[in-house]
């Protein structure tokens, strides 16, 4: 296609700088989801640069970006690949709205999109954004940047999905359905060779990301949509095969992540996967995100096993059925039990994301929780607290008990946002005792496995087990001594359940 002359200089505001936690683990990936956008509008005849934040160290650099390449638009374009978009962190939003102000600055017209953006389109236009982009946004830019630089007739305000000033009411465009259409994401624009140097010099391997699919079916209730609502597409595994072999080819990965809700949801999609890997010879250890009740059908963990999985990371949350059940994740905790079995006993690691602070939980379940990675015994865990997100009957529920905090700063706050269970002194302290009880626990398994961990590891397991008992009676000071706030009354008629209930997110 003919190149156009306007120039796209695309960014996305997660700095890793800005996150200590996740910087100090140093496991960066480029911004996939900005990728694929920078790619369509290339498919399409424009000329697009790349600002990636991501390892960047401030905003003056997107401001360093922008004197250097003169673009007419400046995209602001959210990686909804990563979940920490959808948190909404506010040191990024703060980077965000910097960003627009410096753009603007500058003579660009700004357009942005993301999950923050959607949930809080208003807040990004009144920081100075021209246009913002409504849930999945690679159609709807292209065919803006279209209307603007006069491409084509159509009025802005007969755009779906896109929200101005002038044209405040939000409306959705279908989401993208096959994406075997969509082109590669743009790895050219990143610095990959960065990204391998960070990789080798902190883990000894090279990582990096892939997708399959777009969307997630389910209903578990703290969890909002705001991209693709509940609509669930798949790129075929031939696409993914092929886009393996071209990473292989041009950059050696040693290790994927594929960054999906859920890998493999789509029946016969992880067999036939796996078939294609075994023919081609491109088995590259990878980790990727899945259900419990999901992994225990059919011949799924044999599956992975072939398709060269590494790691899965399940959404445990908790050891009590009750909380389960409260969240509406549709699995029961026989099943995190049973799979954690399973997938070790082909080799695949586990790992458990857990949440506390959900409506209800008592201190019995907490114990639950914890003795659930005492039996299962998984590989690694991750920690969070409830976090009320935009778009469900249930932020608008506690949405009055929020005070001026309503995200999180980082990954890392912990923070409890309304008036939870326990309050945040107390989870921040639980998860410091969880991640004790687990560290010590785990390095004491692996001796008893005959295997020998560093001696840090082991140094560390000694330190862990002798601060324990201290740091369990601070907690259990936190539990009795700080008011326990319960949730205000549910309005007549409405439980828990359909209190939490995702609110439509615009489904086609």
């Amino acid at each position: 296609m003919e190149q156009h002359h306007h120039k796209v200089l695309f960014g996305q505001s997660y700095y890793l700088r800005f996150d200590p936690k996740l910087w100090n683990s140093m496991q960066p990936y480029p911004p996939l989801g900005t990728l694929y956008a920078a790619a369509y509008a290339r498919q399409n005849g424009y000329s697009v640069v790349l600002f990636d934040a991501m390892l960047a160290e401030s905003e003056a650099e997107w401001a360093a970006a922008i004197e250097r390449e003169t673009p007419t638009y400046a995209v602001i374009y959210e990686d909804n690949f990563n979940y920490l978009s959808k948190m909404c962190l506010t040191r990024m939003r703060k980077a965000a709205f910097t960003m627009i102000r410096m753009a603007k600055d500058a003579g660009c017209i700004v357009i942005v999109c993301g999950s923050d953006a959607t949930d809080h389109y208003t807040q990004y236009l009144h920081n100075g954004a021209d246009y913002v982009l409504i849930g999945e946004g690679e159609e709807t830019l292209v065919e803006l940047l279209n209307s603007l630089c006069g491409r084509t007739q159509t009025p802005v305000n007969q755009i779906l999905g896109v929200v101005t000033h002038t044209h405040p009411h939000p409306t959705r465009r279908p989401v993208i359905r096959q994406l075997d259409e969509l082109p590669m994401p743009a790895w050219d624009l990143v610095d990959v060779a960065r990204y391998k140097s960070l990789w080798m010099t902190h883990h000894g391997y090279f990582s990096m990301n892939l997708v399959t699919t777009r969307g997630c079916p389910y209903h578990c209730n703290w969890c909002a949509k705001p991209i693709w609502g509940q609509r669930y597409n798949v790129h075929s595994p031939q696409r993914i095969v092929e886009q393996l072999l071209w990473l292989k080819q041009h950059y050696q990965p040693d290790h994927i992540w594929f960054a999906d809700d859920i890998l493999g949801l789509k029946p016969g999609w992880l067999e036939a996967y796996a078939d294609l890997i075994e023919q081609h010879n491109i088995r590259i250890p990878f980790k990727c995100l899945s259900r419990a009740d999901l992994l225990l059908r059919g011949d799924t963990i044999n599956a992975l096993k072939r398709a060269g999985c590494h790691t899965v990371w399940i959404g445990a949350e908790s050891g009590s059925q009750k909380i389960l059940d409260a969240m509406e994740k549709g699995t029961r905790v026989e099943q995190i039990q049973q799979v954690a079995q399973r997938l070790h006993q082909v080799g695949i690691k586990v790992g458990f994301f857990l949440q506390f602070g959900y409506p209800g939980e008592t201190r019995t379940d907490i114990e639950k929780t914890l003795q659930l990675v005492r039996d299962a015994q998984p590989d690694d865990i991750g920690i969070s607290v409830s976090y009320p997100l935009p778009g469900t009957k249930f932020y608008q529920r506690v949405k009055n008990q929020l005070g001026t905090q309503q995200n999180w700063q980082d990954s890392n706050d912990m923070a409890m946002l309304y008036h939870g269970p326990f309050t945040t002194q107390f989870y921040r302290q639980l998860h410091h005792v969880v991640h004790k009880e687990f560290r010590s626990s785990r390095t004491w398994y692996e001796l008893k496995q005959l295997k020998f961990p560093h001696p840090k590891r082991v140094a560390a397991t000694i330190y862990h087990r002798l601060t324990l008992p201290l740091a369990r009676m601070r907690l259990n000071q936190l539990a009795m001594q700080t008011p326990n706030y319960t949730i205000t009354t549910l309005p007549q008629g409405m439980d828990y359940a359909a209190a939490a209930t995702p609110t439509p997110q615009g489904e086609d």
